[in-house]
């Protein structure tokens, strides 16, 4: 009895077949009204028809009792059906008994069960069971193969292509780079041979597996390999018409790929019996479930190494090259221009009016991200604009489902990877990013197949990508997309901080700001901002989002930035504000983000903010506010920039503390001074207490030499002052700047001398992301501060009170700079520009002053235990949101509710709220920002609707 079609089905039609048949049985759920049609239809997507197996086949059993088997192909298989959510367990039993009951030339191998919504397959002869549901089965198809093939079919249970796949791929790259096979060749070879393992598992190649089979064709020794690849490479890039009639069928089975893949001829690696086996592993891997959002990630762990001695992580590091998370990707793409697009399909409803207008709208999106690494953000947009255009699909051509399988999907479906627009500075990289798109493509062509039960074919490569290998800074965005046709502006630029700059990347900053005021502060990613700006002058119609580290809405960064967007007509149309990077790499990259999407005009609907709160890793809290200023805040747009003075009369003023500049030597541990102590009490009598941001934070007892009222006579009798100052002039005379060459004139003093004589408020320039409040703390004159510390003379405790409330911090946690995650204090823009209450009741200062005591004295009482104890204490510990004693607890939020009274404020206690209040002051106390109008259009742009 045949069971083999005429001609051999290959896999994509075997998936076509199956993506139809399993939309056409969705829902189905009763074992008698519809298995036997179910069977039936099954069977007939392996070009087996009704009268090729037998129905209802009537078997004796071994009991005597009588069965009957719903499908059964002689020799092959057995196929029983039960009713959804029965147990397919028990099903099995009964298929074994019926197995049994068979003749032996007719027992069949395999026992295909399933009840409408899952199939289990059973190969009785390798005690083996492989599982799946209706919607699965066309990924599946392979299972089936030996019900049109005489040959059973080797089905392999494999791992996911998740980072495993990433480490083993980097294992065969290492082999390679000690085979000294390096370079270019090597990278363009890695990139064909992943799109070739891709391609493998999901049919694009004809049939699962064919690649697999032609390298383990291959001698085992390896001494082939490279012969076979370098003919594969050339077939693939040979459309069929054009091959040679000579050509080996294991060769010609394979489709045309086309699209410039495989396009040029390179170096191919020679093999031997190792290398095969590692490329081995890699094709018994499964890649078929790769993610997009993961690409470039794997792709950066295979290219780590350019040379087996030189890392490459070196050179990523200096590009600031992160790879983003899907999660962080969404983040930035769904509010910048996917959520728009869904609330529109769906206000559509029914209007065919509506939904023919938004169906003719997303062929003409066009999506540029100008720094697009291997393409994480452009195949995730991709992947969703496919999605919303099956939906689209679904709801304008499909009638309630019925129609499906009649669409002509190949026609319908517009949406292509010619719209995705990328620049990209590593070649690799560029490279990586176009081939991703292509992966990306056939996954939704799969999908739509498992949709409608039909899809458009994935190869040969009709259309592809736009993908610049250039520098983003230096090429003229326009070249690559023309501002006039471009919609949308996304990606993660570089994460590279103004003190981390390679000279390259400083000449990039310049090529892009010129001489602007503030450049040499600005972060690396400051200049796709202003790049961006100029390009969307030619189309205020272009919407941007970046994914930036946080920095970028800080300190004195914001002025330097915004103050030249603004002028152009720049507003934020939504934000993410600060929440933790996460991303998909090999190592987690340790950086605090913002996202910010703006455009040269004003947002059309109320700006949306996320926050993250406490909880930076988490998922952010959706809001609406009427606007964003540059700091992320619902407020007044200003710019915060150095102060010298504070902003308002009558604020002391705030310094720095004294710099050393003495390479260690004037600087002394506690066990360093305790034995000049015992053994030098000329130099003794100098030695004074030295307090940085760390020692006061924690506790930690540090010295200094202060040898600012030291004799000549002293400083030439202590042996030890004598070493330690020509340690100094050393020091200082090796140094290549000039003035530190001048301080060796007079090694004994500090390079910065700035100690009062008074007792100070000593405020640390560093404080973790963790604490809510900055500790500061009073000082007597003889404690010597350093210059990573802040010093207040004539401080009151009503001073005090101020600089340790919410409030304070509030503001500080908005417009200071970064270091790493940390709180970084600045004078020139947090204290000097923090608006103080005015005018001040003298009942609000007092309270201000009571409380503040209060603090001090919780803080004493603390120490005074922990001394009593034995225990260390120190102010991390008293700040310490896990272990702030409750006394302490208590004594702020009595401050905080003197300092509010003290403001008039009455708002709520989130950060937000206070510094909109607190921005709101700050304009009525300095002149308002004049921002001018936003410049004429300068070419007239095609209208798209971006919301």
């Amino acid at each position: 009895m045949p069971a083999r079609a005429a001609t051999r089905l290959t896999t994509n039609e075997l998936r076509k077949r199956l993506a139809a048949f399993a939309h056409q049985w969705q829902g189905t759920s009763s074992e008698r009204a519809d298995e036997k049609l179910f069977t039936a239809d099954f069977l007939a997507c392996f070009g087996i028809a009704a009268h090729q197996y037998q129905r209802e086949y009537r078997v004796t059993l071994a009991d005597g009792g009588t069965g009957y088997m719903d499908g059964f192909i002689p020799g092959k298989v057995i196929v029983e059906g039960k009713s959804l959510g029965k147990d397919l367990k028990k099903a099995r039993q009964q298929a074994e008994a019926y197995r049994w009951a068979c003749p032996p030339h007719q027992q069949p191998r395999y026992v295909l069960l399933h009840d409408f919504g899952r199939f289990a397959l059973f190969d009785l002869a390798q005690d083996a069971q492989h599982t799946c549901t209706l919607a699965e089965l066309p990924r599946h198809a392979e299972w089936f193969r030996f019900l049109t093939d005489d040959t059973p079919p080797v089905i392999t249970e494999e791992t996911e292509a998740d980072r495993r796949a990433a480490e083993q791929m980097a294992a065969l790259h290492d082999a390679l780079l000690r085979s000294n096979f390096t370079g270019r060749d090597l990278e363009t070879f890695l990139t064909r041979l992943l799109f070739c393992l891709f391609a493998d598992d999901t049919a694009i190649f004809g049939d699962d597996g064919q690649f697999r089979r032609l390298i383990e064709a291959t001698r085992d020794d390896g001494k082939d390999l490279g012969a076979t690849l370098a003919e594969l490479f050339e077939v693939l890039d040979t459309a069929p018409a054009q091959r040679s009639r000579l050509l080996d069928e294991a060769l010609a089975a394979f489709a045309w790929v086309n699209g410039q893949l495989f396009a040029g001829r390179t170096r191919i690696p020679a093999f031997d019996s190792t290398l095969r086996q590692l490329l081995l592993d890699c094709v018994r891997l499964d890649w078929s479930g790769i993610s997009p959002a993961i690409f470039g990630a794997m792709f950066q762990g295979v290219l780590e190494q350019q040379t087996p001695d030189q890392s490459r992580t070196a050179s990523r590091r200096e590009l600031g090259a992160h790879y983003t998370s899907e999660r962080n990707i969404l983040r930035a793409i769904n509010p910048l221009f996917m959520d728009g697009l869904r609330a529109q399909l769906h206000a559509a409803g029914s209007s065919r009016a509506r939904l023919q207008a938004l169906y003719d709208k997303l062929p003409r999106i066009r999506v540029l991200d100008p720094a697009c690494g291997c393409g994480n953000f452009l195949v995730i947009a991709y992947r969703e604009l496919r999605r919303l255009e099956m939906a689209l699909i679904e709801r304008l051509f499909s009638k309630g489902g019925q129609s499906r399988g009649l669409l002509d999907i190949g026609t319908l479906s517009r949406v292509n990877v010619d719209q995705f627009y990328g620049i990209e500075i590593d070649q690799s990289a560029a490279h990586i990013a176009q081939v991703a798109l292509w992966i990306t493509d056939h996954q939704m062509n799969l999908e739509a197949a498992s949709l409608f039960g039909s899809t458009r074919p994935s190869v040969p490569l009709v259309h592809s990508p736009h993908i610049r290998h250039a520098n983003a800074l230096r090429v003229d965005w326009a070249d690559v997309l023309a501002p006039g046709d471009c919609s949308y502006i996304v990606g993660n630029p570089p994460f590279v901080g103004y003190s981390n700059q390679t000279r390259a990347q400083k000449e990039d900053l310049e090529a892009v700001y010129g001489n602007t005021k503030g450049v040499g502060v600005l972060d690396y990613v400051a200049a796709w901002y202003l790049k961006a700006a100029h390009y969307m002058q030619a189309n205020p119609l272009v919407h941007t989002a970046f994914v930036s580290t946080n920095s970028i809405s800080q300190g004195e960064q914001v002025a330097a930035l915004w103050s030249l967007l603004l002028p152009m007509g720049a507003h934020i149309h939504f934000a993410h504000r600060t929440f933790k990077w996460s991303n998909e790499g090999r190592g987690v990259a340790a950086v605090h983000c913002v996202i910010i999407g703006f455009a040269l005009c004003p947002p059309a609907q109320p700006v949306r903010v996320f926050d993250y709160g406490d909880d930076i890793a988490g998922e952010g809290v959706e809001s609406v506010v009427s606007r964003l200023n540059p700091y992320l805040v619902d407020a007044p747009t200003v710019l915060l920039d150095k102060r010298r003075k504070p902003l308002q009369d009558g604020v002391p003023e705030m310094s720095y503390g004294s710099k050393p500049t003495d390479g260690g030597h004037l600087l002394l541990s506690a066990e360093e001074a305790e034995h000049i102590r015992a053994t030098d009490p000329v130099a003794a009598r100098y030695i004074a207490p030295f307090l940085g941001a760390d020692e006061f934070i924690n506790n930690v007892s540090r010295f200094c030499l202060w040898l600012v009222e030291a004799t000549s006579a002293d400083k030439a009798a202590s042996p030890e002052l004598k070493r330690r100052l020509a340690a100094v002039r050393a020091m200082r005379m090796q140094s290549s700047k000039v003035p530190t060459q001048l301080l060796a004139q007079t090694p004994h003093l500090f390079g910065e001398i700035r100690q009062t004589d008074k007792p100070y408020l000593l405020v640390p320039s560093v404080s973790s992301e963790r604490r809510r409040i900055v500790p500061i703390g009073y000082m007597p004159a003889e404690v010597i501060a350093s210059n990573l510390v802040f010093m207040l003379p004539n401080a009151t405790p009503y001073h005090f009170g101020m600089l340790c409330s919410t409030m304070h911090n509030a503001w500080m946690r908005t417009v200071a700079g970064r270091l790493k995650s940390d709180y970084r204090y600045s004078n020139t823009i947090v204290y000097n520009n923090y608006p103080w209450p005015q005018p001040l009741a003298d009942k609000h200062r007092q309270a201000v002053e009571t409380a503040a005591q209060a603090v001090l004295d919780a803080r004493q009482r603390e120490f005074d235990l922990c001394a009593k104890a034995g225990q260390h204490a120190s102010m991390a510990l008293l700040y310490n949101p896990d272990t702030m004693p409750a006394e302490l607890a208590r004594a702020h939020a009595a401050l905080d509710r003197a300092v509010d009274a003290a403001y008039g404020y009455k708002g709520g206690k989130e950060d937000a709220s206070r510094v909109a209040f607190l921005f709101g002051l700050y304009q009525q106390l300095a002149a308002p920002l004049d921002v001018p109008a936003r410049p004429t259009r300068r070419r007239r742009a095609k209208p798209l609707d971006n919301s």
